[in-house]
């Protein structure tokens, strides 16, 4: 008794058409053997199904229904097939699955049936043509039984099948076979020394002809060959092996005591390759192999990191990863301290070793590791790295970077290195849409390197030439039209047959004929398309064939135009049938996806039932072909009368207006092709393609109209690219002869890739292409079109990585991308000449060297070596700037020191200034000036960052407020203008700052003078030569930054001003993300070592680009911006109206003048403080003691640090000075003057300069904060004091200060001028340094916050509730204090398991305490009275902001703002109504008692009107 599949298995889980397949299938019977672990499943179907997916099948009911016990599950299927089955077309459709399947039986066998020629003399009668070998005779009997069984048996077809045998062709793609192994030969005898003993250890790989060479740990791999043959020879040879070989590994008793053991150390072989331990001759295990505690194990592998870490009893524990390419695993080395340099000497990072010891689980993290190490022994390298060693090399001209958005994974510099190596003379670089790779790849080759970057692109080209109506011969409007659809059994014309065609003849606007039929394909129907159209086989099988009905159905059509939705493909089934059958017609076609763009341009989508949907045409069957053409008639009935409404009358001018906006080409189809630049002009006009393609045609990829293209074509060739390329998909898609020679006269050449790039093809339901021999077929189709039209036809690979095995990155970046064929990479990877030569073998040796060695040098000899970037420095102009400096500096500095300048000050500003000006810098100063000038006359004031602060003319010309000349006194009268900057009591001073000394009457005219100065040089900032690169940064007011940006446009001129464009790539945390789902999500654990090594090759991928916070790129007038670089929006947002510079700024802020113009919220507090008291922060004196006396207590604030939960200072929410570590260093550092500040800011600023280095040196006496090193200039100041000459000096501290460290040199030089050995053991921890002067404008800043924290309290802290909190909540910090310290207290209780918000809260939520103890309190907040996002001051308290309340967005708070300014609200409905604010925020409102006595409802009672 028979049952329907799912009623057998009712629970079984099975995916897509298959679940479908099954639903139709009927098990006749299930079998089981008497031990029950063997189950037979027969199944009776009426519908191939694929033997993978058989397969699959069989897991699936052992997984689910048979899980956790030992069960083989075996189907055997049996067809019941439709009469258009033969055995002819059953091989056309099954092949695949009976080679699937012969390939599980007998691997031999599957590649003898899989090259030999099947040939069908008849419905059943094949000829099987195998190559004559030993194997092939006696095998071949089997493969014939293997097929009749299958034909025969399973699916009910009669077959006979006759065996021939031809002989064997020798295979010609290697040229010149003599030159070659010589040349084989000459690369051996380089690498290889015959005279020495170890050479053997070397043999296999010089057999192999391999270079050996250390690659990085990230993209090398050992074969399996490699991990078992090699195993032995690698790993014994090289410690001077007997070669006996003995496996440690499952066959020995597991030794607890031996020589060596865990604190060994000290080596005890005379064998020089012994590194630790003793010596051992063990054959070696694949890390992949060590599963679990194995006992002993000997591996061979790399070094990827190396750890040490000291542990007590004088002794170190040495932790290192190492792989072995199969997989890594940590080992841990036990070894005394001063046995400790000498282990180091030869294991270090990046060594190949062989390596003994005892796998183990870690106790502290569970991880499989390996220790009580027996011995390590040094190895060769025992990687592979491919080498092409033809005498002819070829190029590659379609190259991907880790700059193709989530696709390539290979650094341009590796590729081009990989290129150069082999000896290549040229690669092109070809990402897809964008050119971002091109900085790199530049600085990957020197000037003079006989090698040569192709710039290109992979761009995405939209064929917008082509008309809407094709062959139009100006008919009219109101002709007679025929409305056609077509039903097929799969997409190519060439192969695919056509099964019912539906028509209706449209004359005047009116149906007036209607034509349907069947067909009869004469071959089975495909499921997919009995799915799509329900036509079955048993529909069509009494239908007539083509033959009969092609000749009615043109009678029908007459002189009619032709008219189809997506006619391309109905069409050329028409055309193609027409051809057969020698009927000569020719077609006037329009198609009405191509007018629905034109017509209907607020649709995304163009599909029949959409465009139906949207003209409201009804569409019962869709994918029924008598259906689709009448629902298609009346759309076109619909678009006629619209053309008509827009004055048309005839097909030309439907074509005129047909010429595609940039709206219409957005969505339009894109296909593949590689643009090159041939010179600069074809750089530049590549340049204008990519901006247009980011900027006017982006639709969720860079889009390049032809049209566009053709504009541009000077200096570019066009190349055809690959299977997404038109010209193959034309081909795929059986288009007309008339269109690819169209398509094919429209390139500079055309391309062809290894089958493998194109073999996903065969898998895909959706392609017309099912054999290997299809692909080569079309391969040598587009051969013969470059023939035909004198077209260079190259072949080319598709790199996207640069060898096999990195394929595993890119497949777990596409995983991690949702990609579901992800795990069927194509071997996109960069091929020798010898490996494209035997890939393109089949198109005969002199055809195959064509392609891949002659046409693609000749391509590389068009293009010339050019550079991405212009080499020049390009400025922008201001005139006259150089004497408005002059002028602008010494105005300013007459007015402050008097006509007569004071030597100092003359003497400084004209070294500036000469400096400034020769090296042409003088612009720089003057547009910083005038962006300054601009923020203070608006009332903001703008703090500098960086070491712009040294320059004195940066000062006299109002661009920072930090002097750097020493302390002085200086007059402020205008009639007197005294300054000492000599006496013994300023002296006292140098290296502080002017505010430290004491206050002090001007002698001259008895006026209280100012203490200027901060004693910074100004060679910090341009160098001794005055030739490093300024970098002007500003922090402007965050509120008032965008109007910084826009007044550049002011300065320069619309159109000449950019955002610094950056590039957002895969980071290391994410890639991690990546790879460890990747492999839970299949079920496979990796160590962690093994994820850190595949990150390696996953990070730095492009995911997105942006923008820099305050950069602006600056275009001289008269230049265009893509002689430099494209342009785009931000993360290609086609909403923004910013334009960001293409390349990263870092690329070309040598050429063209960057702008840091940065928003800062120390500004924006300055001008509300200012705001809110009338108080300028000018007139704030930086000498204050109460404000001096918050970095070291509270007592100005008058409270102690009880009342603050502990905190010793009054410094909380002080920029630079308010978070604890900070304050941590003022408790250290004790800081007495305003210098010692700054000195503290430098030190918090660094890296690596206070913790571990200046505080462990204040801590044990050995300095202090005024002579520990704390800013960059400290280092140049104190070595120029000691003697050093000033120009080293200068160069020491910029390696220092950028964490390069001392050369061995500069440290003689130090000792020999009496620069203590702590000051250079400090510079060599050093890995980043702020300049005194980027300090001293922070302090200055600070120091003013402070001030009005102290003197007017309530100013300070509504500015700092508004601008600097980022989690104040009105519910937790407004109710009181002691329902603020609650709340405190149990956000501490968790401890570091509070979350970031948590923790943020309770930042604010201190300085609200502070506020508190202080005896300042809040008012309720007035809905009518409170801002959006400012605090205000209402009598002596404080009125938070709307958007403090908990859900109440900017939007939302700026909402009731504007609601509140139009009236009352009636009630809390009428209050959300006009807000829309939430209903939740509203009840949280309520509770809080917001909304006083507004009622919930605004409805009225009748009782309101009585009484």
């Amino acid at each position: 008794m028979t049952k329907m599949f799912f009623d057998v298995f009712p629970t079984l889980e099975v995916n897509g058409d298959m679940k479908k397949l099954l639903s139709e299938t009927e098990v006749t019977r299930v079998g089981m053997n008497h031990e029950k672990d063997h189950i037979r499943i027969y199944l009776n179907g009426t519908r191939l199904i694929h033997k993978k997916n058989i397969y699959q099948l069989e897991k699936n009911i052992h997984d689910q229904i048979f899980k956790n016990r030992h069960m083989d599950v075996k189907v055997i299927e049996k067809y019941q097939l439709s009469e258009q089955y033969t055995a002819e077309k059953l091989m056309d459709l099954y092949k695949d699955s009976i080679l699937e399947e012969l390939k599980n039986y007998s691997l031999m066998e599957y590649n003898l049936l899989r090259s030999a020629k099947m040939e069908f003399t008849g419905d059943s009668h094949l000829l099987l043509t195998l190559e004559n070998t030993i194997i092939a005779q006696t095998r071949s009997h089997e493969i014939v039984e293997f097929l009749e069984k299958v034909v025969c048996e399973r699916c009910g077809l009669d077959l006979s099948v006759e065996l021939a045998f031809e002989e064997p062709k020798e295979s010609k793609h290697k040229k010149n076979s003599d030159l070659q192994i010589q040349f084989e030969i000459k690369n051996i005898l380089k690498r290889v020394q015959l005279h020495e003993e170890s050479a053997p250890a070397k043999a296999e790989e010089v057999q192999a002809g391999n270079d050996v060479q250390t690659a990085d740990t990230s993209t090398k791999t050992a074969t399996k060959e490699q991990n078992h043959s090699k195993e032995s020879a690698a790993g014994n040879n090289a410690g001077n092996a007997n070669g006996k070989g003995e496996n440690s590994f499952g066959k020995k008793e597991f030794r607890k005591k031996y020589d060596g053991g865990s604190y060994g150390g000290y080596k005890k072989s005379d064998n020089p390759d012994v590194l630790y331990g003793k010596d051992f001759e063990d054959e070696t295990i694949s890390i992949e192999k060590i599963v679990g505690e194995m006992g002993e194990v000997t591996i061979r592998c790399q070094v990827m990191t190396l750890e040490t870490r000291e542990i007590r009893n004088e002794k170190t524990i040495v932790i290192m990863s190492v792989t072995d390419f199969t997989d890594s695993i940590v080992l841990k080395i036990f070894t005394r301290n001063d046995q400790l340099p000498e282990l180091l000497e030869g294991v270090k990072k990046g060594a190949f070793l062989k390596i003994k010891g005892v796998t183990t689980i870690d106790k502290f993290d569970s991880e499989l590791t390996i220790g009580s190490i027996v011995g390590i022994k040094k190895i060769p390298d025992f990687t592979s790295v491919r080498m092409d060693t033809s005498p002819e090399k070829r190029v590659e001209l379609h190259c991907h970077t880790k700059m193709s958005d989530m696709d390539g994974v290979s650094e341009v510099k590796d590729i081009v290195k990989r290129a150069m190596k082999w000896g290549h003379k040229a690669i092109a670089i070809t990402d897809h849409g964008d050119v971002q790779a091109f900085p790199d790849a530049n600085h990957a080759i020197s000037p003079d390197d006989d090698f040569k970057v192709i710039y290109g692109v992979e761009a995405y080209l939209v064929d917008d030439l082509k008309d809407i109506i094709t062959n139009s011969k100006n008919q009219n409007l109101d002709d007679t039209y025929v409305v056609f659809d077509l039903e097929t059994t799969g997409f190519s014309p060439d192969k695919n047959k056509i099964i019912e065609i539906g028509a209706v003849k449209v004359v005047h606007g009116e149906i007036t004929e209607r034509f349907s039929t069947f067909v009869n394909p004469e071959v089975p129907i495909p499921y997919r398309i009995e799915e799509l159209t329900s036509i079955r086989d048993d529909m069509v099988i009494d239908a007539p064939k083509i033959e009969t009905i092609l000749p009615q159905f043109m009678e029908f059509c007459g002189d009619a135009i032709m008219v189809a939705h997506n006619a391309d493909f109905d069409m050329s089934f028409i055309i193609k049938n027409c051809e057969r059958q020698g009927i000569e017609k020719e077609f006037t076609i329009i198609d009405t996806v191509a007018l629905a763009r034109i017509l209907l341009p607020q649709l995304n989508r163009f599909k029949l039932d959409t465009v139906a949907k949207a003209l409201g045409v009804s569409l019962e069957n869709h994918h029924r072909a008598v259906d689709d053409a009448g629902c298609t008639a009346e759309i076109f009935v619909k678009f006629v009368k619209m053309l008509h409404d827009r004055g048309m009358e005839t097909l030309d001018q439907v074509n005129q207006m047909g010429q595609a906006s940039p709206e219409t080409i957005m969505k339009m189809n894109t296909y593949h092709a590689i643009i090159l630049a041939t010179n600069d002009i074809g750089r530049i006009n590549l340049y204008r393609l990519i901006s247009l393609s980011h900027l006017t045609y982006y639709n969720k990829r860079p889009r390049i109209p032809k049209s566009e293209f053709v504009k541009y074509r000077e200096g570019l060739l066009l190349g055809s690219a690959c299977e997404a390329g038109e010209l193959y998909r034309a081909i795929v898609g059986g288009r007309p002869e008339e269109e690819i020679i169209r398509l094919v006269k429209f390139y500079d050449y055309l391309e062809i890739q290894p089958l493998g790039n194109n073999e996903f093809m065969l898998k895909s339901d959706k392609e017309s292409v099912s054999t290997i021999e299809e692909l080569q077929d079309i391969n040598r189709r587009i051969v013969k079109l470059g023939e035909t039209f004198g077209k260079l036809v190259v072949a080319t690979c598709d790199v996207h990585f640069l060898d096999p095995e990195d394929e595993i990155y890119r497949r777990i970046i596409m995983a991690g991308k949702g990609f579901k064929d992800a795990d069927d990479q194509a071997p996109l990877y960069l091929r020798t000449t010898e490996e494209m030569l035997k890939e393109f073998e089949y198109l005969g040796s002199a055809k195959a060297e064509e392609v891949v060695i002659t046409n693609p040098n000749k391509i590389a000899d068009m293009c010339e070596k050019i550079a991405p970037v212009r080499p020049d420095k390009c400025p922008p102009v201001i005139e006259n700037s150089d004497q408005m400096l002059r002028d602008i500096c010494y105005t300013k500095a007459h007015s402050m020191y008097g006509e007569e300048l004071p030597a100092i000050v003359k003497e400084r500003l004209d070294r500036e200034l000469n400096s400034i000006i020769s090296n042409g810098y003088a612009v720089m100063y003057i547009i910083a000036q005038k962006l300054v000038w601009k923020s203070n006359e608006d009332g903001y004031l703008v703090g500098s960052r960086g070491s712009v602060g040294s320059s004195l003319a940066a000062t006299m010309s109002g661009i920072t407020e930090v002097n750097p000349l020493p302390p002085h006194y200086l007059c402020p009268n205008p009639d007197c203008k005294y300054s000492d900057f000599d006496s013994p009591e300023v002296k006292k001073y140098a290296g502080m700052a002017g505010c430290d000394m004491p206050d002090k009457i001007c002698p001259k005219c008895g006026t209280k003078m100012n203490k200027e100065g901060f004693d910074i040089p100004f060679e910090t900032f341009l160098g001794f030569k005055g030739d490093k690169e300024p970098d002007i940064d500003l922090n402007f007011s965050g509120e008032y930054q965008a109007n910084a940006h826009r007044y550049t446009e002011v300065i320069f001129g619309k159109g000449q001003t950019f955002k610094a464009g950056t590039i957002g790539t895969l980071a290391e945390k994410t890639a991690f993300g990546y790879v460890k789902n990747y492999y839970e999500e299949r079920g496979q654990h990796k160590r962690y070592c093994e994820i850190n090594r595949i990150v390696q090759g996953c990070t730095g991928v492009r995911r997105t680009t942006g923008q820099h916070p305050g950069g602006i790129i600056v275009l001289p007038m008269g230049e265009e911006i893509e002689k430099f670089t494209p342009v785009q929006h931000p993360a290609n947002d086609v909403n923004s109206d910013i334009i960001t510079t293409h390349f990263d700024y870092h690329s070309i802020d040598g050429n063209l003048l960057k702008l840091d113009i940065l928003g800062h919220d120390d500004p924006t507090m300055i001008r509300m403080l200012e705001d809110l008291t009338g108080i300028s922060a000018r007139t704030v004196p930086l000498d204050q003691k109460d404000v001096m006396s918050l970095f070291a207590g509270t007592q100005a604030l008058g409270i102690s640090p009880e009342d603050i939960g502990g905190c010793k200072l009054g410094c909380l929410g002080i920029p630079e000075f308010g978070t604890d570590f900070a304050m941590q260093m003022l408790i250290d550092t004790k800081p007495k003057y305003f210098s010692d500040l700054v000195r503290i800011a430098g030190l918090s600023h660094g890296t690596d300069v206070w913790l571990g280095n200046a505080q462990v040196l204040i801590q044990n006496g050995t300095a202090t904060i005024s002579t520990a090193i704390c800013t960059r200039d400290d280092i140049m100041i104190y070595l120029i004091g000691k003697g050093v000459e000033s120009g080293l000096a200068f160069t020491i501290m910029e390696s220092v200060r950028k964490g390069k460290g001392l050369r061995d040199e500069w440290i003689q030089t130090m000792k020999d001028h009496d620069v203590p050995d702590w000051y250079i053991w400090s510079c060599k921890l050093i890995k980043y340094m702020f300049p005194k002067a980027h300090a001293a404008a922070y302090v200055m800043m600070a120091y003013r916050i402070a001030w009005y924290k102290v003197f007017h309290p309530l100013a300070y802290y509504a500015a700092f509730f508004s601008i600097r909190a980022t989690s104040f909540s009105y519910e937790l910090m407004c109710m009181g204090k002691e329902r603020l310290e609650y709340y405190m207290a149990e956000i501490r209780k968790k401890g570091d398991e509070a979350s970031k918000k948590e923790q943020d809260t309770l930042k604010d939520m201190r300085i609200v305490q502070e506020m508190y103890a202080r005896g300042f309190d809040f008012v309720p907040i007035d809905l009518y009275k409170a801002k959006a996002h400012r605090f205000q001051i209402i009598g002596d308290k404080l009125m938070p902001a709307l958007d403090t309340i908990e859900g109440l967005g900017d939007k939302a708070a700026e909402a009731v703002v504007d609601a509140a300014a139009k009236g009352k609200f009636l009630s809390k409905d009428d209050f959300r109504d006009r807000t829309k604010v939430s209903k939740t925020v509203i009840d949280l409102m309520d509770d809080l008692d917001l909304f006083g006595d507004i009622p919930q409802s605004n409805q009225m009672s009748l009782f309101d009107f009585t009484g």
